[in-house]
């Protein structure tokens, strides 16, 4: 089919293609950020068992820089660069298990963090002994005869704004699933309004048991939250603003029927884990539905 073209397009056309277009120049961005972080945390002995292989790396590159000339030097790293990325990485690709295991560069560079990952791991490590330390105090204590310890551990999980069940309006039994207990740093793409206040929220993304919560990050009311039901959503799929880029995008398009074009979570750092997370726990919820109709 013919492109429309830009002279026959609307203007809130045109503006929702001026913020898809910002959209991903922020997902690029971002990217630039988290390896500029990388290195900036490699350096900082922010993890030190990683920064001490690379010093280690650097004072035998310069003890060897002493004894042996330039130009094997030179020829030395020319043939290891042609071999790791013409031959050796060729085999990793292909062979994903061997590249986890065996490829050292690519082992590091995973195993490196960004600012907003070591702030995740800090926050969960707290969160985590807050936890341990109230559940230890609430067992010690005499509890009331009737509460399972599942609904009395969801009252500790609060969010910026208060309990995790009095944000969203659900139960008290709804709560993270582990994998998600701080949220993925998201934002939310409602392509069927049409103003920019409601178009775009920066927020963070919740997975229950049974939902599917966004928390926006704007004060006010809470109406800007959005809740979605894991058994209503009909379609689920990663998502890629713009294919031209390189890369598999940061989002992910959740399809419902009560909007007419899908719900976009973009600009997620974790998207890959945050996408297997919903799509496991969606088929579990409707497949566990379709077994009790049958």
């Amino acid at each position: 089919p013919k492109e429309q073209s830009k002279e026959d397009l609307t203007v809130s056309e045109k503006f929702q293609l001026v913020l898809d277009v910002a959209q991903k120049a922020q997902n690029l961005f971002g990217k630039m950020a988290d390896i500029l972080e990388k290195f900036k945390n490699l350096f900082m002995w922010v993890q030190p068992e990683i920064t001490q292989k690379l010093y280690i790396a650097l004072w035998a590159a310069f003890i060897a820089s002493c004894f042996l000339p330039y130009r094997i030097l030179g020829l030395a790293l020319g043939l290891y660069a042609g071999i790791k990325f013409f031959l050796i990485d060729f085999i990793f690709k292909r062979c994903p298990r061997l590249r986890a295991k065996y490829d050292t560069p690519y082992i590091i560079w995973i195993s490196l963090l960004t600012d907003p990952q070591l702030k995740e791991r800090s926050n969960a490590t707290v969160s985590r002994r807050l936890q341990t330390a109230a559940s230890r105090s609430y067992v010690g204590s005499s509890a009331p005869t009737g509460i399972s310890k599942d609904e009395d551990t969801s009252r500790f999980h609060t969010t910026k704004r208060g309990n995790f069940h009095e944000v969203f309006n659900l139960s008290e039994n709804e709560r993270p699933l582990p994998v998600c207990e701080n949220g993925w740093r998201c934002c939310l793409i409602n392509r069927d309004r049409k103003m920019p206040t409601d178009y775009i929220r920066n927020g963070v993304l919740y997975v229950t048991e049974n939902y599917l919560c966004f928390e926006s990050s704007k004060s006010g009311s809470s109406k800007r939250n959005k809740v979605i039901k894991l058994s209503e959503i009909t379609d689920i799929q990663k998502y890629k603003v713009l294919s031209v880029l390189p890369g598999s995008g940061m989002g992910i398009a959740v399809s419902t029927p009560s909007t007419q074009k899908p719900l976009v979570f973009g600009a997620m750092v974790h998207r890959d884990e945050a996408f297997e997370t919903i799509f496991s726990q969606y088929v579990k919820i409707t497949s566990a539905s379709s077994s009790s109709e049958s």
